[in-house]
């Protein structure tokens, strides 16, 4: 009976996710599928082909182009259940993001949509002490999206509640005085100017 109690929820689980991830996958995008009570070496990650299909152990070439996630995500749980008994199963979407700007290893990674704000900067190598935290914005399709960062971290926000598709930017600026060496050079700067503005009016 809890055994039966455990497997309803992996599935109302499962569903909740579906509906909250019903996105498009793209070439170079992925899956992430865990099985947790089968000894066949099926977990692990699986990335989309140019052809819009994207291979599977033991089910084949799966065709996820222009289907949304809930589709794919329905199939690929329909398919190992009939191959195995009872399979607990999870089947994640993975998609490319771009961390950049105030970070320490700015690229591209792939993330879930699950993961918080701070989880996809620590895939970045975590922000730079420079970094403002507090401004960072996302980039989707040319446009800039101002992100309410420090409410985001504060909350436990994930980064699907800001709507990251693949291919979006999320880039973490710098603060505009960031530490005493940006200080010096200003002041430095401004020191110049003065002496500058001095010898001009003394050969006046």
């Amino acid at each position: 009976m809890k055994k039966k109690l455990f497997a309803l929820s992996i599935v109302m689980v499962l569903l909740l996710f579906a509906t909250i991830t019903a996105q498009d996958l793209k070439p170079g995008d992925g899956v992430r599928i865990t099985l947790y009570n089968i000894s066949d070496q099926i977990s692990g990650d699986y990335f989309i082909q140019q052809t819009g299909k994207i291979q599977l152990p033991y089910i084949g070439l799966i065709n996820v182009q222009n289907r949304n996630f809930n589709d794919i995500h329905q199939e690929i749980i329909a398919k190992y259940d009939s191959l195995y008994r009872n399979p607990e199963i999870t089947v994640q979407p993975l998609f490319r993001v771009s961390v950049l700007g105030a970070v320490q290893n700015p690229g591209i990674y792939f993330v879930t949509g699950v993961e918080k704000l701070l989880d996809v900067i620590a895939l970045a190598g975590g922000e730079t002490k420079d970094a403002n935290l507090n401004k960072i914005y996302l980039v989707h399709k040319n446009s800039r999206i101002d992100i309410n960062a420090k409410d985001m971290i504060q909350r436990g926000k994930k980064v699907q509640d800001i709507g990251l598709n693949s291919g979006d930017q999320i880039y973490v600026p710098k603060k505009w005085l960031s530490g005493a060496k940006n200080i010096s050079i200003i002041v430095s700067g401004v020191a110049v100017l003065v002496a500058i503005i001095r010898l001009v009016t003394v050969k006046r």
